[in-house]
């Protein structure tokens, strides 16, 4: 048993920090904890009269596995009652100056709470419905093959995130308060474990009614949330963008306008072009899903014998890899141990698939994207037809191609692992987790072959890496192109305003600036304090802010 005091361990009235390295048997218990703990201390265990857990981690580098603690003691005495995790949202006045929010995806409903705490009302549009009236629109995705335009697996309360994984792991630390961002998702009935863990999850199935409970803190203090209500024109005077047009022809105006629409907002970026807002080119990643057995993905990252289970205390287990092959990265994107592959189409002439797993991660299979890079020169033959949006073109043209070579429906061409690497039919195809179906099908063939040559140089490097993840029972389900927006909205990066067009907050993963739930939902709360002029030049000037229509 290894122990060790934390680097930011001194002693206060809350008790001791801890760090402790412990066997993976008894690694739940508190009895084991306090021994731990009195250890690393150098302490008798009589001294410890309370122990609670700040972070857990698992150390799988070797055999055996190992758990990584990090505890705070109470020595002699309890440690002090934690105070709840509750909701605490500011309640704004009736009158207050509207914040105009496109999407209720994380960065639009953290750009709410963050504008309520400001002391703005703040007004979300979102194209599609709410958490409960969606999930009943997946089923003809998943059933007939017909996608919802509208509310589908990306549009919809929650945005894309909400029936696609909860992941909550960000590198993004240096962009914001990562623990707030914890924090209310807790307060809003997501599992408190999500405060400890390196690694942390909600699962697919618990994320509606956290994103339902947000909503409802959010309109309990004065905001506003209204669905179906798609936006389709720009209301702008004297050069400054006072507001939007909804598809029914409403008009909605405020102070600023943030917008956060996603990744897969394409007639977003169409109608700024319209109207000549600045857009460039970025980089994004498009590739494939792969699935394997989870037992396969347990055995190799756990060190388990030959049909040897998996130990209760350990979860699904995840693998995290990549490398770069000739300037373009290669790598596993949106790992989803125990999980499932599903349609994330919005129009119906597409095929496009994503992962999600629920908070058990009990499925069979394991699923992750394998992509590779794409710079905005690999996309030039796009340009002359579709300018900065070459990008989108290039993704849209490879879920139509998937489309026909899936046949029908949202069925998805997919190949057999070892097929792919050697460019050859696969005669069948292994069972899978994708509900709609799979057609076997070339995807070495569909694929640009600068992409293919590079996957195939990358699916062998990580199957030396794991010895057994090239295996004939592995199969690649085409394609996954939604990894990240193509396009970047630029914007200032003091003001975050968007240069060419003021009052427009460009905001997320649509706008270039995210990559998931928690970095989605730190620049919706960066974009929000600056929407409403704290800490910036802005918090001194006054602009118009209609308040009724």
């Amino acid at each position: 048993m290894k122990t060790g005091t934390s680097e930011d361990s001194p002693l206060n009235r809350s008790g001791v920090v801890v760090d402790v390295v412990i066997p993976l048997e008894g690694s739940d218990t508190m009895d084991v904890w306090r021994k731990a703990a009195a250890a690393a201390l150098d302490l008798p265990v009589s001294r410890i009269a309370d122990v609670r857990l700040r972070k857990h981690s698992i150390d799988a580098r070797r055999r055996p596995v190992k758990i990584q603690l990090r505890l705070e003691v109470g020595l002699d005495n309890p440690l002090p009652e934690a105070p709840p995790v509750r909701p605490d949202v500011r309640a704004v006045a009736a009158d207050a100056d509207r914040i105009i929010i496109v999407g209720c995806g994380p960065a639009g409903m953290f750009a709410a709470l963050k504008c309520l705490e400001h002391g703005f009302r703040p007004v979300i549009l979102e194209r599609g419905k709410d958490a409960s009236a969606r999930r009943f629109d997946l089923a003809p995705i998943l059933r007939r093959g017909t996608v919802i335009e509208d509310s589908n697996y990306c549009f919809g309360e929650g945005g894309a995130g909400t029936f696609s994984d909860g992941k909550l792991y960000t590198r993004a630390t240096k962009r914001g308060p990562v623990a707030e961002v914890y924090r209310t998702l807790v307060a809003h009935g997501a599992p408190e474990q999500i405060l400890v863990d390196a690694h942390p999850h909600i699962g697919s199935n618990l994320l509606p009614n956290v994103v339902k409970n947000i909503r409802g803190s959010i309109i309990g203090a004065g905001g506003e949330v209204h669905f179906q209500s798609r936006v389709e024109d720009l209301i702008i005077k004297n050069n400054r963008l006072m507001g939007v047009v909804t598809a029914d022809g409403h008009e909605w105006t405020g102070r600023a306008v943030i917008m956060a629409t996603g990744h897969s907002a394409r007639d977003i970026f169409r109608l700024l072009q319209r109207y000549e807002v600045h857009l460039e080119p970025k980089a994004f990643a498009v590739g494939m899903r792969i699935e394997h057995e989870q037992s396969l993905i347990d055995k190799v990252q756990y060190h388990l014998h030959a049909g040897e289970p998996r130990p209760d205390l350990l979860p699904a287990a995840r693998y995290s890899l990549a490398t770069k092959i000739r300037g373009r990265g290669v790598h596993s994107f949106c790992m989803c141990p125990g999980g499932f592959i599903v349609p994330a189409s919005t129009e119906n002439d597409e095929v496009v698939v994503n992962g999600m797993s629920l908070a058990r991660r009990d499925s069979r299979f394991a699923n992750s994207g394998m992509v590779v890079t794409v710079e905005p020169e690999d996309t030039r033959k796009f340009a002359e037809s579709h300018g900065v949006l070459a990008g989108v073109a290039f993704q849209k043209a490879l879920e139509q191609a998937a489309k026909q070579a899936g046949g029908g429906g949202q069925q998805a061409p997919a190949q057999r692992l070892v097929d792919f690497l050697k460019g050859s039919d696969s005669r069948d195809l292994p069972p899978t987790s994708y509900f709609p179906g799979t057609t076997p099908a070339r995807l070495d063939r569909i694929l640009p072959e600068w992409m293919v040559w590079r996957l195939r140089e990358g699916l062998r490097l990580f199957g030396r890496r794991m010895r057994g993840y090239v295996n004939p029972e592995a199969s690649l389900l085409g394609f996954e192109t939604r990894t990240s927006s193509p396009v970047r909205v630029p914007r200032d990066s003091e003001t975050l305003e968007n240069p060419s067009l003021p009052g427009l907050f460009p905001c997320g993963e649509g706008a270039g600036y995210a990559g998931g739930i928690v970095s989605a939902a730190l620049d919706g709360m960066r974009c929000a304090t600056a929407a409403c002029g704290v800490g910036t030049e802005r918090a001194g000037t006054s602009h118009p802010s209609p308040k009724e229509n």
